[in-house]
C-alpha cells in the first residue's frame, strides 16, 4: 500500500515508518519539523519507497494514499504549551484536513490521540469508556481538548461520511529519538543522570505512569489500523504500572550513578494516576506490549549515552550506562 504518515519524522512517527518500510509498503512521511528530526529518518531517504515531505498539516495537501496515520501534534507540554493556539490547529485544522484527505480518496485513517483525554482520572485503571477528568481551560487543555475534538472529528466523519476511521489513545511511550528536552520524564531522568545531575521530581514521585516501549506501541498502531471494523477508541500502553519515583530509581540503577533527587512543586492540572486497560486492544487486536522497563529503559540509555558528552571535570559523577563502552 502508499501509507501517508504525518508527523513521521517525529519520535514514534520515524520508528513507524521504519516499520511500515519493512513490511513493503510505500510511505510518505510529512512533518513540519517543529519537533521532528529530519536525522530521525535520513537513513531511510535512500529507499526508493520512501518520500519525505516539508509540511504543515493545518493547510490543506493533495495525494493519493491508501492509509493515512495522522500523528502530527507535539505531544510534550513543554512543546505543545509553547504555541498553544497553534497546538489546538495542528489537533483541529490537522485532523479535518487529514479526514477530507481520506473522505476523498477513500483511504483508512487513524488518529493519534493520547491518554491525556482522561485528565486527571477518577476512574482506574481508565478504560475506553470513561469521558475523563479534563479542565478545559488549564495550561494543559490546548493538548487534552485538542485530541478530544480530534476524536469528535474522527467518529462524526465516520457516521456522516462513512470515513473509515481508527483512533488510538496512547499512553506513555519511551524509547530511542525521544527529544533530550521534550520535558517528558523519561528523558528528563535519563538525561540527567547520565550528566551526573540530581533527577527532578516533580511533588512526592508518588504519582503513577504507565511506561510503553515505542516497539510495542508501533506494533499496536499497525494492528489497529489493519484490524476491521474497529471505529471506538481503543487503549494503546503498557499496564505495569510504577511510581515517578520508582522510574527515577531504575534509570539511576540503568546508568551506574547515585540516586539524588531534587523535588520541586506538581505542575498544574498533572495526573496523579495513569494506567491504561488494554482488555480491548487484547481481545480484538491480539495485541501485548512485551518489552520490560528494564529492557526498553536500557536501550533509550544506551541511545542517550550516544548522544550526550557526559560533563568531566566539574565535579560531577560521571554516568556509566550499562552495556555502554
Amino acid at each position: 500500500m502508499r501509507i501517508l504518515v504525518t508527523g513521521g519524522a517525529g519520535f514514534i512517527g520515524s520508528h513507524l515508518c521504519e516499520k511500515l518500510l519493512a513490511d513493503g509498503h510505500e510511505v510518505i512521511c510529512l512533518d513540519n519539523f517543529f519537533t521532528g528530526r529530519r536525522e530521525n529518518v535520513a537513513h531511510l531517504l535512500d529507499d526508493h519507497t520512501f518520500e519525505l515531505l516539508r509540511h504543515d498539516v493545518i493547510e490543506p495537501i493533495l495525494l493519493e494514499v491508501d492509509q493515512i496515520y495522522n500523528l502530527a501534534c507535539p505531544a510534550s507540554p513543554i512543546h505543545y504549551q509553547y504555541n498553544p493556539v497553534k497546538t489546538v490547529k495542528t489537533s483541529v485544522m490537522g485532523t479535518i484536513n487529514m479526514l477530507g484527505l481520506a473522505k476523498r480518496v477513500r483511504a483508512r485513517i487513524l488518529q493519534a490521540s493520547t491518554s491525556e483525554i482522561y485528565g486527571d482520572p477518577i476512574e482506574h485503571p481508565q478504560t475506553e469508556t470513561y469521558w475523563g477528568n479534563v479542565n478545559p481551560v488549564g495550561p494543559r487543555s490546548c493538548y487534552d481538548e485538542g485530541k478530544r475534538l480530534a476524536e469528535t472529528l474522527m467518529m462524526d466523519y465516520h457516521r456522516q461520511n462513512g470515513v473509515d476511521t481508527r483512533i488510538a489513545r496512547i499512553f506513555n511511550t519511551y524509547g530511542p529519538r525521544m527529544l533530550e528536552n521534550d520535558g517528558r520524564v523519561v528523558s528528563n531522568f535519563i538525561v540527567q543522570a547520565l550528566k551526573g545531575e540530581k533527577m527532578t521530581i516533580y511533588g512526592t514521585g508518588e504519582h503513577t505512569r504507565s511506561f510503553c516501549y515505542v516497539e510495542d506501541l508501533v506494533d499496536g498502531l499497525v494492528r489497529l489500523m489493519n484490524a476491521n471494523e474497529i471505529f471506538d477508541p481503543v487503549n494503546l500502553g503498557n499496564p505495569t504500572e510504577f511510581t515517578i519515583k520508582e522510574l527515577a530509581e531504575e534509570v539511576a540503577r540503568i546508568c551506574w550513578v547515585p540516586m539524588s533527587f531534587e523535588y520541586c512543586p506538581v505542575p498544574q492540572d498533572d495526573p496523579r494516576q495513569r494506567k491504561p486497560d488494554i482488555s480491548r486492544a487484547q481481545s480484538i487486536l491480539g495485541w501485548t506490549p512485551r518489552v520490560t522497563l528494564r529492557q526498553g529503559l536500557q536501550s533509550t540509555v544506551n541511545y542517550f549515552a550516544a548522544r550526550i558528552k557526559t560533563t568531566h571535570g566539574t565535579g560531577k559523577t560521571a554516568a556509566r550506562p550499562m552495556g555502554v563502552g
